[in-house]
């Protein structure tokens, strides 16, 4: 489907749950979340019914996020109905992989065909630091496991924070030379917990560019713009929601874990889904599309998102 701006809506993210083990301190409080009752959270028959409505409405791709989609309950029921939905050609997910040793086979098994994975740091110390609760053995040991399990071109989110991992950038694009992998850095947004930080944690994608000047440009994967090092096997993402944004191609929508459907993940409105017909949850969605909002403002204003980031699904 087309939105009023001619961009092709082709793309749902569907958070299954806003729970998470971790607590990642750009992304939740201290704390975690208040948890929502069951009532409250989308069932695993009105996420199939969600995302066929979408399906019939041109979504062609579905990326399963959360919080963490892999302490939902059901996750792999959920995964093997999307999959077998007709029009889904392809299945993905955003996993912090903590739980990912065990799960990799299974998943691969219920229809994801790709993973990305959230790391924003490749010291263990450090990485105890962010997420509060993680463990990085345990990390290291998912992404072999989905190595093992056929998860080819894995993807490494890792978001870029002023004084916390900047001097850690040659050491993830290293990564790239000799693994065919993708590490795609991503620009710190200011929303939910991190929204009132100092603008010295708010890198440019471009400080890559300066920490490894021998990137090479080789096109584009999606919101991605991608490089290479010289002779390298993987790639390199550069993701620059602010200081270059991307919204005059964005294809994507949102639906929350508790059924609200976001055409912006920056922007405060919210459609309610839950409880329509199969018909008006297609008419719903194909109204929220056109109306989908031009762009954010995040290059000089925070968010207006009405939620953090594990709410919404990133």
């Amino acid at each position: 489907m087309v939105d009023h701006y001619g961009r092709t809506i082709n793309y749902l993210r569907l958070s299954v749950t806003d729970l998470c083990n971790l607590r990642c301190r750009y992304c939740m409080p201290e704390a975690g979340v208040c948890k929502r009752t069951h009532k409250e959270i989308l069932s695993v028959d009105e996420m199939v019914q969600m995302a066929q409505a979408a399906v019939a409405c041109g979504v062609r791709k579905i990326r399963l996020t959360g919080g963490e989609p892999l302490v939902r309950r059901g996750i792999l029921e959920i995964c093997r109905r999307i999959a077998a939905l007709p029009g889904v050609e392809e299945l993905c997910m955003t996993t912090n992989a903590v739980l990912l040793k065990d799960m990799a086979k299974d998943l691969r098994a219920a229809g994801v065909s790709r993973l990305n994975v959230s790391l924003d740091t490749l010291r263990p110390e450090r990485f105890s630091y962010i997420t509060r609760l993680g463990s990085f053995a345990d990390v290291a040991a998912g992404l072999e496991a989905a190595h093992d399990a056929g998860f080819s071109q894995l993807k490494l989110n890792t978001v870029l924070i002023g004084g916390f991992n900047d001097d850690e950038i040659a050491d993830f694009v290293s990564l790239t030379r000799e693994h065919d992998l993708q590490v795609r850095f991503i620009e710190l947004m200011p929303i939910g917990e991190c929204a009132q930080w100092d603008a010295e944690r708010f890198l440019p994608a471009d400080a890559v560019l300066k920490a490894v000047p021998a990137l090479e440009p080789v096109g584009t994967g999606g919101v991605a713009r991608l490089y290479r090092l010289p002779g390298g096997r993987g790639a390199v993402g550069l993701i620059r929601p602010i200081s270059d944004h991307f919204c005059p191609a964005c294809n994507r929508i949102r639906i929350t874990a508790d059924g609200k459907l976001k055409t912006c993940l920056h922007s405060a409105q919210e459609i309610p889904l839950r409880g329509l017909s199969p018909e008006a949850l297609e008419q719903a969605i194909a109204r929220a599309i056109s109306a989908k909002p031009e762009r954010h403002h995040l290059e000089r204003a925070a968010s207006e998102s009405l939620r953090n980031m594990n709410e919404i699904g990133g």
